[in-house]
């Protein structure tokens, strides 16, 4: 097969980004939350761990620790034991802790609404730090999760394994008024079709224009 130009695959970017949007118009962030603090602390949970599970947890977690100073006056050992199903629960419980302070403690309380800022908190890195911008705050990013990688890659969208990489090759092809919801889409293409061990590339509304099939 030919090498793709940077036009071409433009061109089948946006075809890409547009059967994606149109397989999945009910993307949406799965993770329980009624606001930034829980958006945020839900999403330092689902580290490795699905959103059922995630929200199983944060009912209890939140009725405990409704707000940040009170996550930041928490003890460790109590929050393990309320986020143990979660797993990885004690880095968890510390990355909560450690947030909850540097929240209180730099921004008085209030979830910043910035990238750097967002990052900054322990327990936050880029994925975090979109997921938290996109969906509260509706500043456009794109959250780069094992699902979103994963098809990026088979779509030859990306050839890196680097999830910031990944994100950024992504949004130099992706209008930037998509980043947010495109995210959500391939994470359901992710779930629906587009699987690990077995695609179901018959079912792809990208089939197409799928290197991984055209080879």
């Amino acid at each position: 097969m030919p090498k793709e130009t940077k036009a071409i695959l433009a061109k089948r970017a946006t075809r890409v980004v547009r059967a994606i949007l149109a397989a999945h118009p009910d993307a949406h962030c799965e993770l329980r939350h009624g606001s930034a603090y829980e958006l945020l602390v839900a999403t330092i949970l689902s580290a490795q761990c699905t959103d059922e599970r995630v929200n199983s947890v944060t009912p209890k977690l939140f009725a405990r620790f409704p707000d940040p100073p009170r996550l930041a006056a928490a003890s460790v050992g109590d929050l393990e034991e309320i986020i143990r199903p979660t797993g990885f629960y004690r880095n968890k419980a510390r990355s909560l802790v450690g947030m909850a302070r540097a929240v209180v403690e730099r921004h008085g309380g209030k979830i910043p609404r910035t990238l750097d800022d967002l990052v900054a908190l322990p327990g936050v890195g880029r994925k975090t730090a979109n997921v938290i911008l996109g969906n509260i705050f509706d500043v456009p990013g794109i959250v780069v999760d094992t699902h979103v990688g994963r098809i990026a890659r088979r779509l030859g969208l990306t050839r890196s394994e680097d999830p910031e990489q990944v994100e950024q090759d992504l949004m130099a092809l992706v209008p930037k008024p998509e980043w947010t919801r495109l995210s959500h889409a391939l994470i359901f293409h992710g779930r629906r079709i587009c699987g690990a061990r077995k695609p179901r590339c018959d079912e792809c509304p990208v089939e197409k224009d799928c290197p991984r099939v055209r080879v």
